[in-house]
Parts: structure tokens; sequence; C-alpha cells
């Protein structure tokens, strides 16, 4: 193994901790030193922000990496690298004012001096790399709206603290396409040097910086003691460094948790949910004296979506274009008793929109989406010809294994009402590239939001977004509908737009194109010795303010 960037005179309390680290895996750290342990069952491809791709690359890019602006956790946009900033009043161009004092990491790649200090061509060369063809990120997409002149992107450096972007037409969710890990900034001196290889020799201006990686094993980030960050006058982080462990299993992760060998995990496997968690969704008693649990909404909204384009052959015969038979549908199951029984309340009902709780700006409350109501089911299915369900053929459901427990309960109950359901189990790939073809028109679906404004569910509607083109799977169409989506990409009020978008929700509610079935919701389990750990409904992981006790009960920062 080796060390990057370590003092070579002497052996300091880092190389001991990475020494440790790589070659024991029941490691102690050092007296006085703070280690956040974490493990990521699904590996980690890459540290370029370029290809932060999965959760997994997010979480440890985050810790690596600034871009010019930041969520907090209430998912409102913060300053980051640029300290503020300026939009034109006719929102096509974004001036960004960039702080004086961020350095990148130490590197061999920046000479005798091994850091500079970022500037605003730093912020060129970066989002262009996104959008360069060259590189393929799967970000790219991020940067869509800006503008193209001459084939060479709007972005413009001034000066060395001012950085511009011009789009091509307004889009107000822009800020928060920037909080994305893609849109870091990187030196360029450190991509031409490393390459390709920059994914595991990551050089950022974050909290933390990076120590070794031997993949599929561990990865350690170490304290940027050079950070640029503040808390009531202390510089962050709080942390030594970040241990990161690959452990496949999640049961032998979970266990590891138990034993205290990991501070953190997230989310929840049913593998052992009941091991953990009471039946209504608490943690057990047995664990309340050495872990926390905090629960939030998470901007993950699952369904079933209906394919309603009857110009397409598989819809022209299907009851399911007829709008009474989808409502019907959708009133005939208890969402309620769902989550309670399969999902041990992990996650909420959702009986409004297809906005989840948790979005900026927009009040769910205001939207009202399918309630149980069977005695509504059968009169909509009588007026739609079928009293009872008599004559209804039977409607083929199309899903992946994870999810076959909650369709074989709605199943079940849309049983009790007459409405045949048969289910076709497809592997999960299978099923994507055949919704993105028009190829099922009933089927399982998810969103997880990629940026905190609702525009990113409500694009699942706008006829422009036909898939495979974009992400309209069920070919829903509305004059109505996209005039309010446009006009909604033009308003700058957040609160106004919010109005928009609840319009939107309750429109699609009416049309039923989907059966929403429940809000996803953030799960973190943490030891009761780990303080600022903070929760977002975007299940964000940031470190920088985070604090660990040692067994003593005294912080040891």
């Amino acid at each position: 193994m080796h060390f990057i960037n370590l003092p070579k005179k002497k052996i300091s309390w880092v190389a001991i901790l990475l020494l440790l680290v790589a070659c024991n895996n029941k490691y102690k750290e050092n007296k006085g030193k703070t280690v956040f342990r974490y493990n990521e069952s699904a590996g980690i491809t890459s540290l370029d922000p370029a290809f932060a791709r999965s959760q997994a690359n997010i979480w440890a890019v985050n810790q690596l990496f600034n871009g010019l602006v930041q969520l907090d956790d209430e998912l409102k946009v913060q300053p980051s690298i640029a300290k503020n900033w300026d939009i034109s009043p006719d929102g096509l161009s974004y001036t960004f004012h960039l702080r004086n004092d961020v350095f990148f990491h130490p590197d061999d790649a920046f000479g005798s001096k091994k850091t500079r200090k970022v500037i605003a061509q730093d912020f060129v060369y970066s989002l262009e790399r996104i959008l360069s063809q060259k590189i393929a990120s799967p970000g790219a997409w991020v940067l869509s709206q800006v503008k193209i002149e001459k084939g060479i992107p709007a972005f413009e450096a001034p000066d060395d603290s001012t950085f511009v972007v011009k789009l091509k037409s307004p889009f107000p969710p822009f800020l928060g396409l920037l909080t994305t890990p893609y849109c870091a900034v990187v030196p360029k001196e450190c991509i031409d040097k490393y390459k390709e290889d920059f994914r595991r020799h990551p050089v950022g201006t974050g909290a933390f910086k990076f120590g070794m990686w031997k993949e599929n094993v561990k990865l350690v980030l170490l304290k940027n003691p050079e950070y640029f960050e503040f808390e009531r006058n202390k510089r962050l982080p709080y942390l030594d460094a970040i241990a990161i462990t690959f452990i496949i299993d999640k049961q032998t992760a979970f266990l590891e948790f138990v034993k205290g060998n990991l501070d953190f995990i997230s989310g929840i496997d049913a593998g052992y949910k009941d091991e953990i968690l009471t039946p209504t969704g608490e943690l057990k008693s047995k664990y309340k004296d050495r872990i926390e649990l905090t629960k939030q909404p998470y901007l993950n909204t699952e369904y079933l979506g209906f394919l309603v384009d009857d110009s397409i052959e598989i819809v022209k015969n299907s009851p399911l274009k007829n709008k009474l038979i989808r409502q019907a549908l959708n009133y005939g199951f208890d969402r309620v008793r769902m989550m309670k029984y399969l999902r041990n309340n992990i996650g909420i009902a959702a009986v409004h929109g297809i906005i989840p709780p948790g979005m900026p700006w927009v009040n769910v409350n205001n939207i009202e989406g399918y309630g149980y109501n069977p005695a509504k089911a059968l009169q909509l299915l009588k007026q739609a010809g079928f009293p009872e369900g008599r004559g209804l053929p039977a409607i083929t459901l199309t899903t992946n294994a994870s999810y076959v427990d909650l369709c074989k309960y709605i199943q079940s109950q849309l049983g009790e009402i007459g409405i045949k359901i048969k289910i076709d189990i497809t592997p999960p790939a299978t099923l994507r590239e055949m919704m993105a073809q028009s190829k099922v028109n009933f089927f399982r679906g998810s969103w997880i939001a990629d940026y905190p404004d609702a525009e990113n569910y409500l694009s699942l509607f706008y006829a422009p977004n036909y898939a495979p083109v974009g992400p309209n799977y069920t070919h829903f169409k509305s004059k109505k509908f996209d005039k309010l989506y446009e006009e909604s990409i033009l308003q700058r009020s957040d609160s106004l737009r919010g109005s928009l978008y609840e319009k939107m929700d309750k429109l699609v509610m009416d049309e039923a194109p989907v059966m929403v079935l429940f809000y996803d919701e953030v799960l973190r389990f943490y030891r009761k010795n780990i303080e600022g750990l903070g929760s977002n409904a975007m299940n964000l992981l940031q470190l920088k303010k985070v604090k660990k006790n040692n067994s003593h009960g005294n912080q040891e920062n």
C-alpha cells in the first residue's frame, strides 16, 4: 500500500491510522482522534464528481468536493464556494461571486506550493468537463439548460472571483441543479496528472481529503485542516477521519453496527427490520440505550403507472384507458393498512398527489388523492359498465421481484371488489426498457428527486417528455397541464411556482394516470455518541458538522 501526501520525515498519527485501517478490520482509533465509520454495501465505483451517479458515490464525493452552492437540511440553496449570486431579470444569466479563501487539497500536481486558490476559471473548466462527450459524464443532463454558443457552453470568468452562466431559457430550478455533486469544482492540473485515474486520486476542496482506498475493502478520508467553512467561529470539520467499509451482506453490516463497529446505517433491510423495529416502525426498547433513530420524509414516490396513450396498440382495447376504471383501482385498496403490515410503517401512505412531503414550497395537504373507499370504487365500476367487476377482463400488472409483496396485497384487495389482477414479474432492467418503449400498460415505478424542486415529479406528465425521450412513461397528455407547467417554468417566485405545482398535481390525480402507493422515508440509525448528523429529504450525507464523543462521554474533538 502507499500513502498520499503524508509527511516523509516522520510517521504521523494519520499514517498510523491508515495502517491500522488498511491492515486490521477491527482497528481501534488513536487516542484523542475521532473516526466516523459507516458501511457501503453497494460499493463505490468512483470518487470523481463527474461520475457521482449512485448514492454510494455521492456520499463519498460530498465529503471531498464543493460546488458553487449547497443544500441545507431544509433543502434550501445556500452559499458554498460562491458567497452570493445575482440572477438577471429575464432569468437567463446567473452571476456568482466567489470566496477568496478556498484552496484545493495539497497535491504534487500543483508544484512546490502543493496547492492553490480556487478561481472562476476552475468552474469554467469543471462544468465544461461535465458536458464533454469525451468524459461522457452521466451528469451532463444537469447542465442541459445552459446556452450553447457556436458549440461552446456559455460559461464565463470575467475575473478570478466572478463566474457567469447563461441559460437558453429560464429555468428556476437551475440553482438546485448546481447543488448536485456533478457540478463540484476540480483542478485541471490534477485531472491532467491522473487522467482516468482521478477516480481514485481525488483532489477537491471539501472538509475531508483523500487518505487511502483499497477497493472493496476500505476507504479512508482525512480531515482537511484548511477547510474554509466555520461554525460558531470554529473551523469545520470536527471529525479527524471517515472510514468506509464495503461489507456486501447487509445483515452482517447491521450486526457490526449493533456491536459498535459502525457508527451509522441508513435505511432498513427486510432481513433485519423486524429485529430492530416494532410493527409500528419504532425502535425496539432493547436498542434505545445505544442507538438513536431519526425518520423524515424522503423525496421518493413509489407508484403504479398506467399507459394512457390510446394511439398505442396495447392500450386500444385495454379497460385502463377509461379514467373511471383507473379511479376505481385507486380507491380499491387500503394504503394505510399496506404500510402498517408490509413495511412496519416505514413510509407514508400516499393519499395525496405525486409530489412527496418534504418538497419545498409545496403543501401536499392541499392535494387530494385517493383514500380507501371500496364503495366509491364499486360506484365507478358501475358507471364504467362493469358492475361489481362483472365483464371486466383481467388486468396484468408488471413489477419486479422487490415489489411482489405489495402487488399481491393490492391484487387481493382489488379482488374483493371484482377486479382481477394478474402479476407478471420481470427483472428491473427489462421492466425499465419495457416502460421506456411503451410495451407495458400497467407497471410498477418510482421517482427519486435529483434536485429539490417539484418540477422533478411533474415532468413525468409533461407531453414533450414522452418516453423514451423523457420520463413521461404513462404518455399522459393534457393541454391544461402543459400550459401550467410552462407557466411555472417562467415563474421566479418560489411560492407562486409552488401554487402552480399544486394545481398541476391535482389535475394529474383527477385523471389518474398513476396509482401513488407511498412516499418513502429516510431512516437513520446512529450511535448515542454521535452528534450533529442531521437529516434531509434527499438523504444526502454531510459529515462536516458531525461530532463524536469518546467512551467516557467527553468530546474528543
